[in-house]
This record gives C-alpha cells, structure tokens and sequence, in this order.
C-alpha cells in the first residue's frame, strides 16, 4: 500500500513538474514578446530624421533670396508690364529685407553665414529667364517665381518648426506670412505684357503730307 502510494506521489509531482515547466515556458515566451513589441514601437522614434542643420537653412535661405533679388531685377530691365514691375520691386525690397534679417540671426545663434552663393538649382531659374525671348518673359516670370515661392514656403515653415537654433526660428516663421503674400500675388500676374497688347500710337507720315 505504501509503494502505491509513493507511486502516486511521484506521479503527481512528475505532473506537477510539467504543468509548472510549461507555465514557465509560456510566461518567458510573453515576456520576449512584449520586449520584442517595445523595442519595434521605440524604434521609428529613434529612427526620425533630426530637424534641418542651421547651416543648411542658411546657406539655402540665402540662395532662395539672391535668386529672388536678381530674377526681380531682370523683370524690372525685361517687362513694361506694371504689375510684373510692382511685384519684381516688391521682392527686390523684400528679400533684401529678408537676407539681412536671416544674417542677423544667425550671427546671433553663434552660426557662421556662409559667403553668398546662388546653388545650381536657383542659378538654372534665372539662366531659362534670362534666356526668354521678347514677349514670353511675363509667362516664364510667373512660372519661375511660383516655383521658387513654393519652395521657399516650403523651407521657411519646415525650420521654423524643426529648426535647431532659437533666433533663424523666430526668422523663418516671420518670413512665412511674407513669402505666402508673394506666393499669391504672383499667381494673379499676367502671362503676357499688358503693354504689349496696346495698339501703338498713330504716327503721321509727312511725306503723304508733303505730298498733298
């Protein structure tokens, strides 16, 4: 009787042993799996691209401004439009405005401006405007410009909210308000010359007159 009762004991603690090893077995699994989940959920933060270098913001910044002061100054030789000439003086004013203020702040943020340079892509606007025969000037004008203006909204907004240094922020988000105006204006400007539309003035022929 007391063999089979040892039988038993053993038997029940063999069982035991299972049911305990394989609740083991299971909480260990969990565990790897939530750490697992944790470690996949915490990496797309580490993984999120840094906000944009100081540097960068202000050496494009720059470029995006000596694009929009000199293609401004083209309009003003190329265009007898007014409006085209009102809008080209605008961003001659403005963006001068804007390359000082951005200097500034960068001198202030302890950031070296880098010397002024027009980049490759700003610098290939202003060559297919120079390069615009009589008569589509205004239509590649307002194209160019739309596309810069687009891009520098672009640039402005991105630092002033990922930006790494306090006073190219406060620049940037001040420059946002202006650049949307610009980007505005430029979409209600003419394709073509409004003064190349007049019918030119009457000339009288002296010679018809003399003749009579």
């Amino acid at each position: 009787m007391y063999a089979e009762r040892g039988k038993n004991l053993v038997g029940r603690w063999e069982h035991m042993k299972t049911l305990l090893l394989a609740a083991s077995a299971a909480l260990l699994a969990t565990a790897c799996s939530s750490t697992s989940e944790d470690e996949t959920a915490a990496a797309p933060s580490e993984a999120a691209p840094a906000g944009m270098p100081a540097t960068e913001y202000v050496s494009t910044a720059a470029s995006s401004d000596m694009f929009e002061i000199q293609s401004g100054q083209l309009a003003l030789q190329r265009s007898c439009d007014p409006a085209v000439r009102q809008f080209a003086q605008m961003l001659v004013d403005d963006h001068t405005r804007t390359t000082a203020q951005v200097t500034q702040a960068a001198q202030t943020d302890g950031v070296t401006p880098p010397p002024p340079q027009m980049m490759p892509r700003h610098m290939e606007m202003l060559q297919r405007l120079q390069a615009t025969g009589p008569g589509g000037f205004e239509a590649a004008f307002r194209n160019e410009q739309t596309t810069a203006h687009q891009e520098a909204l672009t640039l402005h907004q991105t630092y002033s909210q990922d930006g790494d240094r306090p006073a190219l922020r406060t620049v940037a988000s001040q420059a946002v308000p202006v650049i949307q105006m610009h980007l505005n204006q430029v979409q209600s400007l003419p394709s073509t010359a409004a003064c190349a539309t007049q019918a030119p003035a009457p000339t009288t022929d002296r010679r018809r007159g003399e003749r009579g």
